[in-house]
Formats: C-alpha cells, structure tokens, sequence
C-alpha cells in the first residue's frame, strides 16, 4: 500500500518532502557522519538546528522580541499545571470552556488557586463559541484562558474573547501556524506540535517577557519553571532533539509555501470543499454551527451509529484513514491540517459521494 490521505487528529499528516529529507539525513546529517537522533544537544551543529527553528519560526509569527520561544516536553497537558504555577500571582484564572481541553485545563487549575468557568458551550455538546464580548472576568484573574481551536468538537474562535485588559492565554495546538495571528493579542501562545507541525513529543509556548519570573507558586518544581527554560534558551536538560528538528523542516516548508497568508488561504479552500458537500448532503452532516467552524477539523455524523460505522470501514479499505470521530463524540471526523493537500480532501468527499449514492436516504 502506498501513502494513505491520513486525516488523524494528531499525530498526524506531515509534508512529504520533510519525510523525504529526513529519510535522506537520516544517517549522515549534514557530513556530521551521524542521525540528529544520535547527536548531542550541547554540539555546534545541534545548536544551529534550534536556533535556526526558532528564528524561523519568528519569522513566520511576526513574533516580536519581547517573547520568548520555548521547546518544552510534557504537551499541552503539561501546560495545563504549568500556566497556573508560573501565572496565578493572585491565586485567580478565568477559564472559557469551550470542549475537553479546556475542561481539562480547567480543572488542573483548580488545584492551584481559584479558576472561574466564566463562559462555556457545554449545554450543546461544544458545539459553539460562547459570546465572549461581555465576561464576568473577576477583578483579580491573572489571565484569561481559551483553547482557540477545539480539535474533538470542531469549534474555532474566530474572534478572539475581551479579555478587559487581562492577559490572554490561548491553547492552539491544532491550529497552530495555520494562519497569520497577532501574537500582542496575547500572554502566553502554545500548542503541541504532533497535530500540525512535527512528531510528538515538543510543545512550543511562546511567553511575553514580563510573565517569566521567579515569583511562581512555591513548590512548583524546577522543571516547571518558564524562567529555568528561557534562560537555558530551551536546553536546560536534553530536549526533544529529534522533534525539534522535524519542526524546523516544516517551519521551511511553510516559508517555502509563502508563509501563513498561503496556509490561511491554502486551509480555506480545502475546508470549503468538505463544509460545502457536508451543507448539502442527504446522508452527512456537520455537527458545528456555520460561524464557529474550524478550519482543521471537521466532524460529521450521518445521524445512524452502524451507518456510521460502515462509513469508516469503507473510507478506511479506500485510503482515506483516521476518520473516526473521538470517543467522546462518535461520528467521523476529518483533521484536515496545513499537510494535506486540496486532492485529499477532493478525494474524499467524492467518495463520500459515493457513499451517499449507495445508502439513499
């Protein structure tokens, strides 16, 4: 079998020619006679490999020089623990839940000081965007916390919420460099790179300056500490080496594909091509209002469980793999990240076209 249209929610689709130029290093790179893999994170060689990453991910960003790029472990779920700990000065948060990321970052909150659930959508299964126009944001919240894009639900805010002057804290692992973003808009910016960047394994935060100081809640442990890393500029103990690397090929890539106005542009047309069938099916239907769609995930439903079912295992013996939707919420679902290309998408939905036309309703 040759390659699949992988439409995992994460891990997930890479560009191929990345694979292709990793699969040619893979045992020499760059005449250091060795695999990144087997290479010390203190060499010179190495060091150019992050901070080529992190200058080109700046680039892409815009991100100003008042913000600090960490290469962290632990994905997002770290974070969740992390943001209170280096961020709750006044023991306050206001969470906006939007799906199970947020519920989760929520509730790791909890243990740590006094988070506030100011807005949430869970009254119809996530799957909307609260008005965030007007929060009830207490006094004494230290920041505002969003997951931006919701990869189980598929919801995205497309505004993002009046945070009243409070710092804004925003998950987008799965929409991450998806398109362009205004990253003064917010405190703190990360993600896990295994949905649309690179393998697992490496989250990116990015951290205004004044948010990274020693005053963080005692016993937070050393390596929960934003300073300890920015300081060690992402190397205070071993780091995802291999990971990091994989992302500083896609960061490449994306410059190579004209940055993120393309990608925006590049996602926008994929997403109309399956939204547009889906709006006009007799058989499929997406499950997300028309204003709050995500550009990279896509959950569907037929409105039959075994139908649903069937569905999955024939798109699966055709190629089109990973569409079953999270167990939280059945149904399929298609992530359709910066790497897949327009073809994918156009593929599957004639075969769900198909598909309709073999199940008449």
């Amino acid at each position: 079998m040759g390659r699949v249209y992988n439409f995992s929610a994460g891990p997930a689709v890479l560009p191929e020619e990345v694979l292709k130029e990793a699969a040619a290093e893979m045992l020499d790179y760059e005449g250091t006679g060795m695999s990144v893999m087997e290479m010390s994170h203190r060499s010179k060689a190495y060091e150019t490999i992050i901070q080529e990453a992190e200058s080109d991910l700046r680039e892409l960003m815009n991100i100003p020089d008042n913000y600090k790029v960490l290469f962290l472990q632990g994905g997002a779920h770290l974070q969740f623990s992390m943001i209170p700990q280096n961020l709750m000065k006044n023991g306050v948060a206001d969470y906006i839940i939007t799906g199970q990321w947020a519920k989760k970052a929520f509730k790791e909150a909890q243990k740590y000081g006094k988070a506030v659930a100011v807005a949430s959508s869970e009254d119809k299964t996530f799957s909307y965007i609260p008005d965030c126009s007007d929060l009830p944001l207490d006094d004494d919240a230290d920041y505002v916390y969003i997951c931006e894009n919701n990869t189980i639900y598929g919801t995205k805010f497309k505004e993002l919420p009046n945070t009243k002057g409070k710092t804004l804290v925003a998950d987008v692992s799965s929409c991450f460099l998806s398109e362009p973003v205004d990253v003064t808009k917010y405190g703190v910016i990360y993600g896990g790179v295994q949905k649309n960047i690179g393998p697992a394994g490496v989250v990116i935060v990015i951290i205004r300056e004044d948010l990274i100081t020693e005053d963080v809640l005692p016993g937070t442990p050393t390596m929960c500490q934003y300073k300890i890393h920015a300081d060690a500029k992402s190397l205070y103990n071993t780091p995802p080496a291999y990971g990091i690397y994989i992302c500083g090929k896609v960061f490449k890539w994306l410059k190579k594909q004209g940055g993120l106005a393309a990608m925006k542009e590049h996602n926008e047309k994929k997403a109309a091509i399956l939204y547009d069938f889906l709006d006009q099916s007799r058989l499929f239907k997406g499950t997300v209002v028309k204003e709050d769609r995500s550009l990279m995930n896509v959950p569907f439903v037929t409105g039959n469980a075994d139908l649903d079912a069937e569905f999955i295992k024939a798109a699966t013996a055709a190629g089109f793999v990973n569409l079953k939707g999270h167990r939280s919420v059945g149904g399929m679902r298609a992530s359709i990240y910066n790497a897949m290309p327009v073809e994918g998408v156009v593929k599957l939905v004639e075969f769900m076209k198909k598909f309709e036309e073999e199940h008449q309703v």
